[in-house]
Parts: C-alpha cells; structure tokens; sequence
C-alpha cells in the first residue's frame, strides 16, 4: 500500500542511523524507554492519524467552522479524533509519568505528532496550540495557576490559544493596544480586540484559556510595556470547578484558504468591562514570556510545513508511478506502449526537488527537536547551554526553510498532476493551500530574517555560529573519507566559507550602527543561510546513506538518499552565490526605491 502521511523506513533512518534516537535512553530521564517503546508510540500515532484525523481532512476543508449564535461550530469528525489523540496520551507525550505522561524525548514525540501534521493540519491545530499554551503557563504560572489551569490542561479538559495579533498593528507587537487594569483583589480587567486567534472558539473542551498580551496602566513605550495574562472562557471559581462566561466575545471567523478546519476568530476582550484576566510572569516582560510558546510555535509551524510537502510529495510520487503517458524523446513509435510519467526526466526532476526539500527539512526538524532533548537532559549544564544556543540560531530557519521550499514541493506535486492537480479531486491543491498559510504563521519570513541577521547571529557573542561552523567543519570532515562524497562536500564547504565572510561583514555594519542598510537584504541572508543549514544536513544524511550501503541492503533507499543530496548540494547551493553577492555589494535595489515610483 502506497505511503500516505511519511515513510516509516525514512522516520526509521532518521530516528536509529542519523539522530541516534536510542542513545537518549541512556539518560536518565528516558533510561524506562527502548528501540521498542519509542516504536510502539510511533505506530500508534500512525494508526490514530489514518484512522481518525486523515478520514475527515477533505470534509473540514469544504465544511468551514459556522459562526451559529455568538459560537463557532465544527463538523462533527473533530471531537472524537481529538479524544483519541487524548486518550492515547500524545498532548502529554513528553511529560513526567507520575503526571501522567509518556516521558518520551522530543526527537520521538515531534516524529509521533508529525503523522497527525501530514494527516490533517486543521484539526492537529487545537492540541498543538494547547501544548505550548499549557507550557508557558507551567514555566512562568504561580501555583494557584497551575492548579486551576494547567491541570486541567494536562488532562485535556481544559484547551489554549495565544492572543498576540490585533487589527491595527499586525506583527507590531509594540503597538498594541489592548488594556489590562487592577481590579484590587490581584486579578485585571482586560479590553480590546484580538484578530486571527486560531482554536480562538469551539466546543471541544469544558474552557479555553487564552494566553493574551496587553499592557498595564503604568507600561512603558514599546515592547517593554508588554504583559502576559491568562484569560478563560468560563471563569474558574477556586475549587476549581466552572464559573460564569467571562466578558470574551466571539465577534467572528475569518475564512482563510487553507487550514480551513481551523476557526481562526476575532475576539472581544471586554466590552462590557468585566474580562477577567490574570498576570502571568512579571509586570512589564509578557513578551519575554511568550516568546517560549512562540518558539515552539516557530518549530512546530515548520514541522508542520514539512509534512504537508511530504504528504504532498508521496501522492505525486504514487501518481507519477501509475499514470501513464507519452514515450521517451528517442522513441519515434507512436504504437509503442505509453510510459509512467515517472520515467520522464522532468518529472524525475521535480520529484528529487521535492525528495530534496521535504527530507531536507524533515531531518532539520528532527534535529531541532534532538537539541532541545539535549537543553534538558544533557549530561552536564555546558552541554545544555551549547545545544540552547544552537537551538537559538536555528529557530528561525526551522519556522521559515520549510515553510518556503515544502511549500514549493507543494506546487511541485500539483505540477506533476498536470491538469487533475488544482482540481478538488485530488489532495495536493488542498496541501498547497494548507501549507501557504506557513510563510505567514508566526512571523513572515522577513521577520524570521530580522531575527536571524539582527539578534540570533550576535547572540551570546555569537556562541550559536561558532558552534554551527564547528560542526559542520566536522560534517565535512567525515564526509572527506567517502571519496564518493567530494562532489557533495565541496560546494557546501564553498558555501560555508564565503557566508562566514558576508557575516561577519554584516555584523561589522550592525556594530557601526549600519543597521537599516546592513538589514535591507536580511531576506537573501536567510535563504543562503537556510541552505547551507540544509546542505549540512543533507551531507550528514549522505554519510549514513554510504554506510548503509556497505551494510549492503536497502540499496535502493540509500541510493536514493545520495542521489538528492547530490540533487541539493549540487544543483541548488551553487546558486546561493548570487545572493551573497549581492550581499557583499549592499546592493540597495530594494532599499532605494522610492514610493511614488511604483
């Protein structure tokens, strides 16, 4: 049977031959787990996605959230494959056992979450955005907090959202205007609006608590002035059980073009003057707060790129197997038998690209989630702070590679579909459609790009670039002692070489106080930034290909392997030059063009 969501002998290689999922258990914390129980959760993920979430992606596709009498209303497929995801155990899949959790690493759970990713996007939102939620609250929360609302997240009963956005200031968290005032008994009366707050209404859970930024009276300008609170649905009385409705009105759903079984909703923070909300951290650092779940946010955005282009990219690959059509170019025989698409060059071509982008990034995301195992449970606290910092640097291209070139695979497998691939009777139109909406989701890539080349690089005295360049110079290292890998090896090391000089050109602009010229083309530095990532990534899948292959079987799949890093490395990392180029010339292309010229 054809692969739906991800192929199980790629999580496989990923897992047990790049990442070494099984040395985790060695640690401590994961020392109850095997090779066997990881697998176990994997499969059970697997089997819960096909059989609950994947059924009913088309049906929320064309069956929107209704807005019916001040709530918003789902189709009925979403509730019992939420339960079932709860009842198995993944919204706590990496929490404590004596909580109740799986206490597996993240490198297992991100790969178990990532077949409900593929499944379907719109419903996997609402646990997704309850996970980080529930985690900002158990790191920054008091306890009476804790108690009234992250328990209940925990259980599944109660479920979250981030409030960020509002209609006049878009990502300008710096000027947003939503008031929190004291009411004298420790809690604050909130006002204003939220706009595109996804999981912002349904009936999926007895609460959903909203995790909202606002300002206090006394808040300075700017993102210093900003507060984190807690704001509930249904007020929550101190034994814990449900109150009245709070002053949260939902005002109306936005109807976007993908991720259609998502409600993504206005809200009304008092407008009659009684939203109760509750600070959370301190006065004035909510946005140092949230920025926690909007970095896991950030991964978990990218991951969810990534297997929308994977999903994308196994049906288009079955199609190109069994559609037949048209002959090879040396074949002059009109009666001969038509060809597979499949054995057309262009074809194969667009194939290896998508191979390339979605295995590329699959493999970073993964990694992402190994380091962060590695910020907790690392063998001593130097160790920790490294894989912190590399984690760091490497947010921003997690959130914005995928979702740039998954999306491009994306197109990719509609093309291969030739005219049946924008039709509705096909999925890849609505994983295109789906996966446009990542460029956008938490920061567009101009924002991935300021973060990267204005704060990442610098940070800790660039600690996190040191570390990078380190290990990809070992990468590379390795790689010199499979002479069959030099073609691959060398450009990413030309690459590598030449970026470090535009960086720390570009540095030397930021530290003179350059800053708007030096930031003017911060988008090609992410992009030949998140190709190099991706070229090192890329290589290491290369090494373990080769060794595979002296173990001597799997043939094909390390063949394949190789053949789209030689596609990667070869065909789209040479071209990174030209950005670089441009880079080192501060062309000023963009940055000179004046308003009225257009």
């Amino acid at each position: 049977m054809p692969e739906t969501l991800l192929s199980p002998r790629n999580l496989a290689f990923e897992l047990y031959e790049v990442l070494d999922a099984e040395a985790l258990t060695q640690r401590p914390r994961f020392a109850e787990h095997s090779r066997e129980t990881f697998d176990a959760a994997l499969t059970t993920a697997r089997t819960i996605a096909e059989k609950y979430f994947a059924p009913h992606n088309r049906k929320g596709d064309e069956h929107e959230p209704r807005y019916v009498d001040g709530r918003a209303e789902l189709i009925p497929e979403v509730k019992p494959a939420v339960e079932a995801f709860l009842e198995a155990g993944f919204l706590n899949a990496n929490r404590d056992f004596d909580v109740g959790g799986m206490q597996l690493p993240s490198l297992v759970s991100q790969a178990c979450f990532a077949h409900f990713q593929a499944a379907n996007a719109g419903t996997t939102a609402y646990p997704f955005l309850t996970m980080g939620a529930a985690n900002l609250i158990e790191s920054f929360g008091t306890d009476d907090q804790k108690r009234l609302f992250l328990q209940p997240m925990i259980e599944g009963r109660y479920f979250g959202t981030m409030a960020l956005t509002e209609p006049h200031a878009g990502s300008s968290l710096a000027d947003i205007r939503t008031r929190a005032q004291p009411a004298g008994d420790g809690s604050y009366r909130l006002k204003g609006n939220k706009i595109f707050i996804s999981g912002g209404d349904h009936q999926l859970s007895q609460n959903i608590v909203h995790m909202v930024l606002a300002k206090l009276p006394d808040a300075p300008p700017g993102v210093k002035g900003i507060s984190l609170f807690i704001v509930p649905k249904y007020l929550v009385n101190p034994d814990g059980s449900l109150g009245a409705r709070n002053d949260v009105l939902l005002a109306g759903l936005f109807h976007k073009m993908g991720w259609r079984g998502t409600t993504s909703t206005a809200l009304n923070f008092g407008d009659n003057g009684q939203c109760v909300g509750y600070l959370v951290g301190q006065p004035h650092q909510g946005l140092a707060c949230m920025f926690q779940m909007m970095n896991e946010a950030r991964i978990g955005v990218g991951m969810g790129a990534v297997m929308l282009g994977y999903a994308g990219y196994l049906y288009s690959l079955e199609y190109a197997r069994q559609r037949p059509q048209g002959r090879l170019p040396d074949n002059k025989d009109p009666q001969s038998p038509a060809l597979p698409i499949i054995e057309h060059t262009d074809v194969k071509r667009m194939l290896l690209a998508q191979k390339a982008y979605v295995e590329g990034a699959f493999d970073l995301g993964l990694y992402a989630a190994r380091l962060f195992d590695d910020t907790h449970t690392a063998a001593d606290d130097a160790a920790r702070s490294e894989a912190q910092q590399l984690l760091d640097l490497l947010t921003p291209i997690v959130k914005s590679w995928p979702s740039a070139y998954c999306l491009k695979a994306n197109e990719l497998a509609i093309q291969i579909l030739g005219g049946h691939g924008y039709t509705r009777e096909y999925p890849v139109e609505q994983y295109y459609r789906d996966n446009r909406l990542n460029p956008i989701h938490e920061g567009t890539e101009g924002i991935q790009s300021l973060d990267l080349l204005g704060r990442k690089l610098a940070q800790n005295n660039g600690a996190g670039l040191k570390q990078l360049i380190r290990l990809i110079a070992v990468t590379c290292e390795r790689a010199s002692h499979h002479p069959t890998l030099d073609l691959l090896r060398e450009p990413l090391e030309q690459l590598v070489n030449r970026l470090q000089t535009v960086t720390l050109a570009l540095l030397g602009d930021l530290a003179q106080g350059k800053v708007t010229s030096a930031l003017a083309n911060s988008a090609l530095y992410l992009k030949a930034f998140g190709h190099c990532v991706i070229g090192w990534r890329w290589l290491e899948q290369a090494i373990h290909a080769e060794l595979g292959l002296l173990k001597g079987h799997d043939r094909d799949f390390y063949q394949g392997k190789l053949q789209a890093a030689r596609y990667f490395l070869t065909w789209e990392v040479p071209p990174c030059h030209n950005d670089l180029a441009l880079l080192e010339a501060r062309d000023d292309t963009c940055l000179g063009m004046q308003e009225g010229w257009f």
